[in-house]
């Protein structure tokens, strides 16, 4: 969100890092889960020395406000255009249902289009490996705290853990 450019490289120069993938900041759920994470993942993430980011297609300029809201410790980035959501292959096209209720998404999110992320949690090793990926086809269920520490030290060196 602060214009700086995160790369693969960047985050995982010093460890594991963890990407949790949300809708939106005015998501009623996002809202929920985030602030979890903060008081439930993230001291145990900085603990084991690895890093956690929050991705959301939505622009920088109205991200922010997730960030401010919930005091977040951890980053909260931008998926441009949701190039890496595509890449993963969990975005979603909201139905015709939705769309013909109005408020287009595109204009919330500032994408101008319907498309959104699964809620998805992805831990990558130090080594640039995927070892851990949950998607929810759910927009109300998110992935526990639990299962993502545990493969962060699974991600780990033997000598860490």
């Amino acid at each position: 969100m602060d214009g700086q450019r995160l790369t693969l490289e960047s985050l995982t120069a010093d460890g594991p890092t963890v990407l949790i993938f949300f809708r939106f900041a005015g998501c009623p759920a996002c809202n929920i889960a985030i602030p979890y994470y903060e008081r439930e993942l993230a001291p145990a993430l900085r603990a084991l020395g690895a890093r956690l980011v929050a991705v959301s297609p939505q622009i920088p300029e109205r991200l922010v406000e997730i960030k401010r809201r919930h005091d977040l410790s951890f980053e909260v980035a931008t998926d441009r255009n949701a190039v890496l959501s595509r890449r993963f292959g969990i975005l979603y096209t909201a139905n015709a249902t939705t769309q013909a209720k109005g408020n287009f998404i595109g204009d919330v999110t500032g994408t101008g289009t319907w498309e959104l992320p699964q809620p998805t949690v992805v831990v990558i090793g130090a080594d640039r490996v995927v070892r851990f990926a949950d998607v929810s086809p759910d927009w109300l269920v998110r992935t526990e705290a639990g299962p993502i520490i545990e493969a962060v030290r699974a991600a780990l060196p033997v000598a860490a853990q």
